[in-house]
This record gives C-alpha cells, sequence and structure tokens, in this order.
C-alpha cells in the first residue's frame, strides 16, 4: 500500500488533542477588528472542537495526524 498525502492547508489550520479530538481557529480575528467589540475579539482567540459532522472529513485530510 502506498504513503497517503497529507493536505498541506489542511495541515495548516487543524490539529488534534491528545485523545483525537479536532481543533480549529475561530473565523472573523483577521481584519476589521475595529468594528467589534473587545468581548468578541477575545474569544475570538481560543480554539474549538471541529463539528462533528466534518471530523471525518478533516482526519481524512490529515491521516497521520490523529
Amino acid at each position: 500500500m502506498s504513503k497517503l498525502k497529507t493536505k498541506r492547508a489542511a495541515a495548516k489550520r487543524f490539529r488534534f488533542t491528545g485523545t483525537g479530538k479536532a481543533l480549529r481557529n475561530k473565523a472573523y480575528h483577521r481584519h476589521g477588528l475595529t468594528d467589534q467589540p473587545k468581548k468578541n475579539k477575545v474569544e475570538q482567540r481560543k480554539t474549538v472542537l471541529v463539528a462533528a459532522a466534518d471530523v471525518r472529513m478533516v482526519k481524512r485530510m490529515l491521516p497521520y495526524g490523529s
């Protein structure tokens, strides 16, 4: 069986916890930050779990990540 390739774009956006759950960064934190309340900006710094419906796709893009 040949080796699988990692999708490099996905490798830059997702990572896995020690138990195999997929993490992602929150959106809307690149520009236009002066128009947002500070509470939103602080909340966007955190990482969150990938939605359950998308985990299978992320694991397929990162075959050696989890």
